[in-house]
């Protein structure tokens, strides 16, 4: 367990970093520029990111998530609809990461690379965790799995179409976030396909190629076009 104390010092060069990343990328370059800026050792900045740009980037998302939990506290949840509520969480995340989307789009580059396939998976499922959570989800069958496994294709694919989306508003990305929503809501066939997969043990992997099936899957508008 990381001390309070630690956190917020992760925080706050984290916070100092996401101005540097646009020019630096997520790497030593950006930390050092940070730490700087704040006034921190710059090798004490660096025994706190040990593992660079992974470790920035997975305490972006930590701090994206405690943003949007924090967010979704000052909402009357229980007046909500559930597929609301999970739409409301989804956006006030992306929302909170708007004024960094270029961060998050060079985020997806340090996550995909080989050896940090399993990191970012954590990463997904630590967000639909937090999301469900927020919401009041308390489930403990294997629906608590389905669900995370549903909703992290509708957040991954959603954040594809926001990275690029320049639509006034967002307004392209909150339709497709509302159409991702039905169709996990209506296609139950869905659901029933994943709960049979996870009768078998699963592996990080096997988990890995079902959240990415449903984000590819729902990367499509209407009428097929891609996003």
């Amino acid at each position: 367990m990381i001390d309070p104390a630690t956190v917020k010092l992760r925080d706050r060069l984290v916070e100092a970093v996401v101005p540097h990343i646009p020019f630096d990328g997520w790497g030593e370059a950006a930390l050092r520029a940070a730490a700087r800026d704040i006034g921190i050792d710059e090798a004490r900045a660096r025994r706190l990111f040990p593992r660079l740009g992974l470790d920035l980037v997975t305490h972006f998302s930590d701090q994206a998530d405690r943003r949007m939990e924090a967010l979704l506290g000052e909402n009357d949840l229980q007046a909500m609809r559930l597929r609301d509520r999970v739409a409301l969480a989804v956006r006030l995340r992306l929302e909170s990461l708007n004024p960094h989307r270029e961060a998050v789009r060079l985020a997806f580059g340090v996550m995909t690379l080989p050896p940090h396939g399993l990191d970012g998976l954590r990463c997904l499922y630590r967000t639909v965790d937090a999301i469900w959570f927020a919401i009041g989800d308390r489930s403990t069958d294997v629906s608590f799995y389905t669900k995370r496994l549903l909703l992290a294709g509708v957040y991954l694919s959603t954040v594809l179409c926001w990275v690029g989306d320049e639509s006034e508003g967002l307004e392209e990305t909150w339709a497709f976030l509302a159409r991702r929503i039905d169709d996990v809501m209506r296609l139950q066939k869905t659901r029933g396909r994943i709960e049979r997969a996870m009768g078998e043990m699963p592996s990080p992997f096997m988990l890995l190629r079902l959240i990415v099936r449903e984000g590819r899957a729902g990367r499509r508008g209407p009428r097929g076009a891609s996003v």
